[in-house]
């Protein structure tokens, strides 16, 4: 099932209104996967700070001190706790080696996502009690994906929720199922990848990451992704700049766009998307089989 919304926003007076937008379309995907709910918000960046977000199962004890430990391990950083998050933010030049001192510090840690501007937050719970934990509404950005879920096949948990990240700024949000999910994950490993779950839509989050550190941009590592994966699936992926879709060769979930001269949004269903301004004059379409559709704020520059 699942359900999956994403929005790329052209006017940048929009932006404030971004996690607001967002977090109403995502509500309207409930019923798709009440399971457990997440976001990745993509958000303006001094190219100085590397955030990082982490997930506790204990907050109140891993976050205590977070800061000042940090500190005394060389990581000078302030710390923002939003529930059972907290964003990390450092000066970039001198963030080589925060996992590993993460890992150290503050062992039961994880890490949710990497990357000058993306923050990532996700829980198990019903989408709009994980929207108002982490105070969604109140966020702004220029773009974000978001994904209920309904666990099929494994447990309904935190690490088990979307988004993946794998990679600085890169994070998926999957609706299907990888048949050679299996295969991929090891020749991943044996390129140095680590993997935190076995869930298919990590291996898929990772080989986007991959192809993009071998030189590719989004658009041209979802085209891969046609040819070296198997299966059904519908991507929804963000990076710093850019924002993805691409549906497998069969498109047997369901997807539905819209573009005006204000966005770019995608819902699994076209419901998510009727609270939109200016939706009564988008140009709607269901994007076609084994096609990618890919926008790059950097690239309309």
């Amino acid at each position: 099932m699942c359900g999956i919304v994403g929005l790329f926003l052209k006017d940048k007076s929009l932006e404030p209104q971004l996690g607001t937008l967002l977090a109403d379309m995502l509500v309207t995907m409930t019923d798709r996967g009440p399971d457990s709910a997440g976001l990745a918000i993509y958000s303006g960046t001094d190219g100085k700070t590397l955030k990082v977000t982490v997930q506790s199962a204990e907050p109140e004890a891993d976050f205590e001190g977070l800061a000042e430990a940090l500190a005394a391990a060389g990581y000078p950083a302030s710390v923002t706790v939003k529930s059972t998050h907290a964003v990390i933010a450092l000066q970039a030049a001198s963030a080589d080696g925060i996992r590993e001192t993460l890992a150290r510090i503050r062992p039961s840690l994880r890490v949710m996502g990497v990357g000058e501007s993306v923050e990532i937050y996700k829980e198990t719970g019903l989408p709009a009690d994980v929207i108002d934990r982490f105070d969604i509404r109140a966020m702004s950005g220029s773009h974000g994906i978001g994904h209920t879920r309904m666990a099929t096949e494994s447990a309904v948990t935190t690490l088990g929720a979307h988004p993946f990240s794998t990679g600085a700024d890169q994070c998926l949000v999957h609706n299907g199922s990888l048949s050679n999910h299996n295969n991929l994950r090891r020749a991943l490993i044996r390129e140095g990848i680590a993997f935190e779950t076995e869930n298919d839509t990590e291996v898929g989050a990772a080989y986007l990451s991959a192809a993009m550190a071998g030189g590719k941009d989004l658009g041209e590592a979802l085209d891969g992704a046609l040819s070296d994966l198997d299966g059904f699936f519908t991507f929804v992926v963000g990076t710093k700049s850019g924002f993805g879709v691409l549906r497998d060769p069969i498109a047997c979930k369901p997807a539905v766009m819209a573009e005006t001269d204000q966005y770019v949004a995608f819902g699994s269903e076209y419901r998510a998307l009727v609270g939109l301004p200016g939706i009564e004059t988008a140009r709607v379409w269901e994007p076609e089989p084994a096609t990618v559709y890919f926008w790059d704020h950097e690239k309309a520059a």
